[in-house]
């Protein structure tokens, strides 16, 4: 299984957002992002956590494979 990158908060956003997801609201230097009944919260750090990362990946519903190949389709 492939290793999951490391991510600035921005680029993680971005990346959910041209997979529908839409900025809410901002709290600080967190941001909500909702799609259907999904909701997560996104740090705008330079690198987000290993483990933060994969808990926003499961809380948006994807497996880790298809995060992983919505990667390499940026």
């Amino acid at each position: 299984m492939a290793r999951l990158p490391v991510m600035s908060g921005r680029e993680l956003i971005k990346l959910l957002e041209k997979n529908g997801f839409q900025q809410k609201r901002q709290k600080g230097s967190h941001v909500i992002l909702v799609k259907d009944n999904k909701v997560t919260v996104v740090p705008l750090h330079k690198e987000v956590d290993r483990g933060t990362l994969i808990e926003i990946i499961r809380q948006c519903g994807f497996k880790r494979e298809e995060f992983l190949q919505m990667i390499s389709k940026k």
